[in-house]
């Protein structure tokens, strides 16, 4: 077991990475041949190293629980990947990139990880360009670029509302490539249940196969767990409903510190629950907010249709509170302040727990540019607004479709109507400036880990983080682990440490079997899901966060006497998997809320309503709580807090303003 050792290059911020690569040991290609890699997860991080790590000669094999790495929840992206290429000459640069990521995450990053993401970024639009991802452009051919929030610049580029998938696309090429030619082994509908440990360092794992039951022993020499996020915790969230934390949470119980579990990130701009049927929230993408305008009624319980609401009588109240940032504040202070509304009692639709995201104006706005294009002298109001509506529908219109499709209302002509959700998650494997967890030999990637977003991620920055860490970091940081691993034979999984770390998990999944009580999976699941968004969500205190930890110790204990799956072990099991994954969530929930009562500040999305200014804005408290919290496991319901404390050295920490 390794200390809490970030590892940190030394010289100036601007240095470091490039100084690391020119100094980082090598592994030449003959060695690399005999030396295999184990990537659990293949979405944007997983796909990329697994493409790159293979294409320099490292035998690699790669896990998904999906039928198809296209599969993976990287897909469902919508609005864009930051870059600091400037194309727009509006003032951007790598410095500001690095600026606005620090900031927008509250002081709660690591700056050599942030300003190494931000020098990376602009690698990665070119190798997806040369890979052939139809990232939008200007009439001229230019890469077009749009505003996100918590920036002033447009450092966003896309690909209509559907950037993840085609980003998901370019690096599955680039993986089937590699599993065409024999250098990746790809095991899909596959699960890792554990992680093997042999005199200290990840040597393997175990997996499921989830069509026969069976599971399997797999050696690497080093194992990269990019496993995505665990928003699904609160079971209501923007998440594929598949997404988990098992492969982070495994490796966590075999000594991988987990790093300030409790951050995860709120999104402002998601359809509202329309009613306990639902098994997850569908999000709009952030890009919505480049161009719509948000509001509520000026009146309370407003009843009224949106059109029939005159201007005069809208409170468009980002732009009011937050003036120089408006409707592009980042997600923490538009999630906030769409839940203050509605608590206030000025929310909207059926539930009033939504607000308007109004694109009436910009409809009208470029309907004006584009009839100037076109030459038409005095067009009519409505000759404006069709002109309008194709502009917008060129840049947005299948989120406006998927809008329509969901709610049966035209967001072409009538508001549509958002309200925040549980997104993306911040929290995640503690790892030091190489990816590296504190279990040697086992790395953590992309939304697995925690390093890039503080207590809030700007939009824009999860693709470019996954695939920064896929294409651009690891590559290179592997090296430094593996250099001194050349002469480490393949060890047989017959090792008893394989058959150990087997014999554990066909216990555990025999004791799931044999519970045989009355209650399904999903019941607990919403249960829990429940307890944390109430108690351990947007808003915490730490009445409600000690009540949680109780109410969750009490529904795990009843977890394990009544739980009920139905069909058998052997054979392909979807309700299995769920209770594996669910019995997980039950424990990590419990490490999330101790993790939000220890901190006691209000802390980007994280808003502790003991720890506020007197205008109602979150509170920092930089004297107490400048750091990561990495807690190591001690048994279930057991956690040691370890802190790296956090040093800013270019970027001092102020009170974040919008306004």
């Amino acid at each position: 077991m390794t200390k809490l050792n970030s590892k940190i290059p030394e010289g100036t911020l601007e240095e470091k990475w490039t100084k690391y690569k020119s100094t980082v040991p090598l592994v030449n290609p003959a060695n690399k041949r005999s030396i295999e890699i184990i990537i659990v997860g293949s979405g944007l991080a997983g796909a990329a190293a697994a493409a790159s790590l293979a294409e320099l000669g490292y035998k690699v094999k790669c896990f998904c629980f999906q039928d198809s790495p296209r599969r993976a929840h990287s897909i469902a992206a919508q609005g864009g990947i930051n870059a600091a290429k400037n194309y727009q000459n509006d003032g951007d640069s790598v410095y500001r990139l690095f600026y606005d990521t620090v900031k927008g995450g509250d002081y709660r990053s690591r700056e050599a990880n942030v300003y190494r993401l931000a020098e990376v970024s602009a690698n990665i639009i070119d190798q997806c360009v040369a890979q052939g991802v139809p990232f939008a452009r200007e009439y001229g051919g230019y890469l077009s670029n749009r505003s996100f929030g918590g920036t002033q610049v447009q450092r966003t580029f896309y690909a209509a509302g559907q950037t993840g998938q085609q980003l998901l696309l370019g690096a599955y090429s680039a993986l089937e490539r590699q599993i065409g030619i024999g250098t990746v082994t790809m095991y899909s509908r596959h699960e890792m249940l554990d992680v093997v440990v042999i005199d200290g360092k990840a040597r393997g794992i175990i997996a499921r196969d989830l069509i026969t039951g069976k599971l399997e022993r797999h050696f690497g020499h080093a194992v990269l767990l990019a496993s995505g996020g665990y928003g699904n915790v609160f079971y209501l969230s923007t998440n594929a409903m598949g997404s988990n934390v098992t492969a982070a949470w495994k490796a966590h119980k075999k000594g991988a510190f987990f790093g300030n579990p409790c951050f995860t990130q709120i999104h402002p701009t998601c359809i509202p629950v329309s009613g306990d049927h639902q098994s997850k929230l569908t999000l709009m993408s952030e890009s919505l907010r480049n161009d719509g305008r948000i509001w509520v009624p000026k009146k309370k319980d407003d009843t009224r249709k949106p059109k029939d609401i005159p201007e005069d009588e809208r409170d468009y109240y980002l732009e009011r509170r937050y003036p120089a940032f408006g409707n592009l504040v980042p997600r923490d202070v538009a999630s906030r302040a769409a839940k203050e509304r509605c608590d206030a009692g000025y929310g909207v639709g059926t539930s009033k727990m939504a607000v308007y995201l109004d694109y009436a104006a910009a409809i009208e706005r470029y309907g004006k540019v584009q009839a100037n294009k076109l030459n038409l002298h005095n067009p009519s109001k409505e000759k404006i607004i069709e002109l309008g509506k194709e502009v917008v529908k060129e840049k947005y219109g299948n989120l406006f479709e998927m809008y329509e499709k969901i709610t049966d209302e035209n967001p072409y002509e009538t508001p549509m109507r958002i309200y925040p959700a549980v997104h993306y998650t911040m929290g995640g494997l503690w790892v030091d400036y190489d990816l590296m967890t504190t279990v040697p030999g086992m790395y953590a990637l992309g939304e697995a880990n925690f390093s890039d977003h503080g207590a809030n991620r700007l939009g824009a920055s999860a693709l470019m983080q996954g695939l920064a860490d896929g294409y651009f970091v690891i590559p290179y940081t592997i090296g430094f682990y593996l250099s001194n691993e050349i002469r480490t034979k393949a060890i047989p999984t017959d090792h008893p440490a394989f058959v150990e770390t087997e014999k554990k998990v066909q216990e555990q999944l025999d004791k799931l079997m044999n519970i045989k009580g009355t209650k399904s999976v999903d019941h607990f699941h919403k249960r829990l899901g429940k307890i944390m968004w109430d108690k351990c969500g947007m808003a915490r205190n730490e009445k409600g966060l000690t009540e949680a930890i109780s109410e969750i110790r009490t529904l795990r204990e009843e977890f394990w006497k009544d739980l009920r799956i139905p069909g058998g072990q052997n054979e392909f099991n979807p309700e299995l998997e769920k209770a594996g994954r669910v019995a997980d969530f039950l424990e990590l929930g419990e490490l999330m809320c101790k993790d939000a009562l220890n901190r006691r500040e209000s802390c980007g999305g994280h808003f502790r309503e003991e720890s506020q200014t007197e205008d109602g804005e979150a509170k920092r408290d930089d004297t107490n709580f400048t750091y990561v919290a990495a807690w190591e496991f001690k048994g279930v319901g057991e956690s040691e807090l370890h802190k790296e404390e956090l040093n800013f050295d270019v970027v001092h920490p102020s009170q974040r303003s919008y306004k």
